[in-house]
């Protein structure tokens, strides 16, 4: 396995020597964690790109409709974590 060095600020340094903390496999959890958001965000941007070349861009009311879903599922998720 390839060996790649890493500096960490003081703070984080300590923190993880004080916990005793495996940096190597919490910077390799991090790391694939990282890849996957871009990717999944390029696959996102690409099937928006698609939508919009085959159906065109919402219109103001369909934006005001989705704004109004989203909200109503945001409430719905902080209520679930009060609970």
């Amino acid at each position: 396995m390839p060996r790649m060095q890493v500096y960490l600020p003081d703070d984080l340094f300590k923190l993880v020597k004080a916990r005793k903390l495996p940096a190597s496999e919490l910077l390799q959890k991090a790391v694939r964690e990282e890849v996957r958001r871009q990717t999944l965000r390029a696959e996102t941007d690409r099937y928006l790109a698609g939508l919009l070349a085959d159906v065109g861009p919402p219109t103001e009311g369909q934006r005001a409709r989705a704004r109004l879903v989203a909200q109503r599922l945001a409430r719905r998720g902080a209520r679930r974590k009060v609970d």
